[in-house]
């Protein structure tokens, strides 16, 4: 008697399990009341379709791409005139020449001035196809610590570098931009490498060294040229790296060799009409003491500067701490997915930040899916139609050949998209019988007793 009360029981629990009584799966399905979905597949025309929904992804706060900045320079003020100085008895002239040296190339200081060209716009011909490029012309001053500072990239260090060096370095950062590294650099102003001429000349004066190279009479006759009544008693000085030389002025218009000697960044030359080293004295002095001040005043500057952008970067520093924070607690303005089904980690998936996710960004960040309970073959993404009420379209993305796969990469998200992954027909079937068979056992048993 107990046999036969059991083969109803069994009977009656798979009859339970077959019509879905035990477990419930999704699925997706195009009937659906209240619901119009449309199930498209996931082909390389379809996803060109899909990705022409408008999305503009969401930006970072400004602080994000606010530099420290370059501070506020302080100027040093006027320095002091050169001093004039009295007429003296003149003597006897000896002559110590200068070594013959060469400068070299141009080395980039503080105070140049350095032209850039970057291409602005790139306007297309609809006809021929061409492009016709526009250049914007911007002036970059070497600051005090040798680093221009160029918009949208920050401060490039070229203090010390010859041209074409510092040229390569603004290259390499505007290709680290992503700037068009289409633009040209030339020199527009010179104030680093300054030499001075005074005494008998017609105007004293602190004159800069350019591109090509200065002679000792081309440095004479940017000051006006020589003023001297008695010339057989004048000589030319020339303060170099701590040492005087004399070419007495006979010698130097008699001689082409002198003439061409070239000049120095930091010469100081002086035509005197006497011996007597006073007045020559004085002079380098008062060129010693303005480089000094030149010197202190730059110190305190970047000092100053230096506080300055320390201030500036912990401000910017704590204003990017709070939104990530915020952003972190869901505070924040953002964009998200839904992962459902059979992937490994349901959940939401927010969107980046100033760029465009793809379906792979998004199942595989989050650890893609269980191939032996997630479907390939039924990979939907489902996106609502906010133009129509109740509209849906589920993408369906048939992954059974993986190469199907790379379709993922170029499918883009939108917000509110839901990637749902059906399980696997066995994994339906295991489920039904593991909640099927503790009902079984129990019927049996109460079946025997």
């Amino acid at each position: 008697m107990t046999r036969f009360h059991l083969v109803p029981a069994v009977a009656l629990t798979l009859a339970l399990s077959g019509c879905g009584s035990l477990y419930v799966s999704s699925t997706v399905q195009d009937q659906t009341e209240g619901l119009n979905v449309r199930i498209i597949p996931v082909t390389p025309e379809t996803v060109l379709q899909a990705n022409t929904q408008a999305y503009t992804p969401r930006d970072l706060p400004g602080v994000f791409f606010t530099g420290a900045g370059t501070g506020s320079p302080r100027g040093a003020g006027g320095l002091p005139d050169a001093p004039s100085f009295p007429d003296l008895t003149p003597g006897r002239l000896d002559l110590r020449a200068p070594p013959a040296a060469e400068r070299g190339p141009y080395l980039l200081g503080p105070g140049d001035v350095l032209g850039l060209s970057l291409a602005s716009t790139q306007a297309i011909d609809p006809v021929t196809g061409s492009t016709d490029g526009q250049t914007a012309m911007q002036d970059l001053v070497v600051r005090d610590d040798g680093a221009v500072s160029i918009p949208q990239v920050g401060a490039v260090q070229v203090g010390g570098l010859p041209i074409d060096e510092a040229e390569a370095q603004i290259f390499a950062r505007l290709v680290d931009a992503g700037i068009d590294p289409n633009f040209g650099v030339q020199v527009t102003g010179f104030n680093s490498q300054r030499f001075s001429v005074g005494g008998a000349v017609a105007a004293e004066q602190v004159l800069t060294l350019g591109l090509n190279r200065t002679s000792l009479a081309q440095a004479l006759a940017q000051a006006g040229g020589i003023a001297v009544t008695n010339p057989e008693f004048a000589s030319i000085r020339i303060y170099r790296d701590g040492t005087l030389y004399q070419i007495p002025l006979a010698q130097f218009r008699a001689d082409a060799a002198f003439q061409n000697l070239a000049v120095l960044p930091g010469d100081a030359v002086y035509v005197d009409t006497t011996y007597d080293l006073d007045r020559a004295q004085a002079f380098y002095r008062n060129q010693i003491d303005i480089i000094s001040l030149r010197r202190e005043d730059r110190s305190a500057a970047l000092s100053e500067l230096s506080t300055e952008v320390g201030l500036r970067r912990a401000d910017l520093s704590e204003q990017r701490e709070i939104f990530v924070q915020r952003d972190t607690l869901g505070a924040t303005d953002r964009d998200y997915v839904y992962l459902a089904g059979e992937v490994t980690n349901p959940g939401r998936f927010p969107l980046p930040y100033g760029q465009q996710a793809t379906l792979a960004d998004v199942l595989y960040d989050g650890g893609g899916f269980n191939a032996a309970t997630g479907n390939p073959s039924q990979i939907y993404v489902l996106r609502p139609d906010p133009a129509v009420l109740g509209a849906v379209t589920a993408w369906h993305l048939n992954a059974r050949n993986a190469v199907v796969l790379t379709l993922a990469t170029r499918f883009e998200m939108r917000p509110d998209d839901i990637i749902f992954i059906e399980e696997q027909p066995i994994t339906s079937f295991n489920r039904v019988l593991q909640q099927s068979i503790p009902s079984l056992i129990t019927t049996t048993a109460a079946a025997v007793n």
